[in-house]
């Protein structure tokens, strides 16, 4: 059983799922846009909670091509729910608060994206935001990275080191006390880290282009 304010903050991650606002994804679902609106939540005077109509909430997962296990996944903030990854701008994700001392994502900038063929708990997405990573990977590609497969020599991965933020490289060589990464496109000098300063080091496994 959910709670009314549970049911509610659902629907405002339910629309950031679907990557739109809450009136968004009323008028997306033909509903009028006011209907998730934090006004429509309480009675005019805030003495009374009030309940999505089941008709509404119907038509918002519809809209949202979500089914009411994935809403009640959201609900709990399940990460790993069915069909869907956390997802957050590569810029916004190197700030040095997005994710935890095990390397998976924290905090309330996160969004959720339709991911059907990966439900692992220990992946997650990142959206490039412009050429940075050119010519591998363009502005719009999302980049999945999965925290739990090991890295070898020749991967892809994404590295976030202490002072550098995040950055994407190929690996090359790793050893008990530093990694060696070569850039994207193969061309240039080897870099050498030490891993004592890196926080976490993981592969891409997938990137939408």
């Amino acid at each position: 059983m959910f709670t009314h304010a549970e049911i509610w903050r659902g629907i405002d991650r339910l629309a950031a799922y679907a990557e739109t606002s809450p009136s968004g994804l009323a008028r997306r679902a033909g509903l009028d846009a006011t209907t998730f609106n934090p006004s429509k939540r309480t009675s005019a005077d805030g003495s009374k909670p009030r309940w999505p109509s089941t008709e509404s909430l119907s038509k918002a997962l519809a809209a949202a091509n979500l089914d009411f296990l994935g809403f009640a996944a959201l609900v709990r903030d399940r990460a790993s729910r069915p069909g869907a990854l956390r997802s957050l701008d590569l810029a916004e994700a190197g700030n040095g608060t997005a994710f935890g001392s095990d390397g998976l994502p924290e905090g309330s900038g996160w969004s959720y994206v339709p991911f059907p063929d990966f439900p692992l708990k220990s992946a997650f997405a990142l959206k490039v935001p412009d050429d940075r990573l050119a010519p591998v990977y363009r502005a719009g590609d999302r980049l999945v990275i999965d925290r739990a497969q090991a890295v070898r020599p020749g991967d892809r991965v994404m590295v976030e080191t202490r002072t550098g933020g995040l950055t994407a490289h190929i690996l090359h060589e790793q050893t008990v006390q530093q990694v060696w990464l070569k850039p994207l496109g193969e061309d240039g000098p080897l870099q050498r880290i030490a891993l004592d300063q890196v926080t976490w080091m993981a592969r891409i496994i997938w990137a939408s282009q």
